[in-house]
């Protein structure tokens, strides 16, 4: 079975949801291999612990008025 590990800040259950189908529809087609074989992992850090550029990713989200 394919594994893809997919890792980022919080997502909402709808991200997810549209990540899950989606990464396995286009790896499907990709690769021939039937979407049933693909085993998927959501990994989510707290926003408050990432960062880039100095800022955490829920200041940016902030600041981009996400939040």
């Amino acid at each position: 079975m394919p594994m893809i590990t997919f890792e980022s800040g919080t997502l909402t259950e709808q991200q997810k949801r549209d990540l899950t189908e989606k990464l396995t529809s286009i790896s499907s087609e990709i690769t021939g291999i039937p979407k049933a074989s693909f085993f998927i992992t959501l990994r989510e850090q707290p926003d408050e612990n990432i960062a880039i550029g100095g800022k955490s990713v829920k200041a940016i989200k902030k600041e981009l008025g996400l939040l």
